[in-house]
């Protein structure tokens, strides 16, 4: 499913207009990112979190040119989604 996809669903479940919903989802989506790069995290009960996740610094080979290199600690975004939800889509995919 695409954001197009998304914005048609929302529009046609609700009765609001396409342009008000795209708005309104591009809206979410910048503010979840906003928070993130600040590095605080998005809860959404019953959905999921929005989590910042620390990688440690680790060693990795070039196995080309047969180095080492040392790739620093770094921050990456990730989803973590509810037990709830997880459950649910569990069911629908056994039906």
């Amino acid at each position: 499913m695409t954001k197009a996809d998304i914005v048609n669903e929302i529009s046609k479940n609700t009765g609001i207009e396409k342009v008000t919903v795209q708005k309104t989802v591009e809206a979410f989506m910048e503010t979840v990112k906003d928070s993130l790069t600040d590095g605080k995290n998005v809860y959404l009960r019953g959905f999921g979190s929005f989590i910042v996740k620390k990688r440690a610094e680790k060693t990795a080979r070039n196995i080309s040119k047969n180095t080492t290199i040392i790739i620093p600690e770094h921050f990456i975004p990730a989803f973590k989604p509810a037990k709830t939800f997880v459950a649910q889509v569990k069911e629908q995919i056994k039906k």
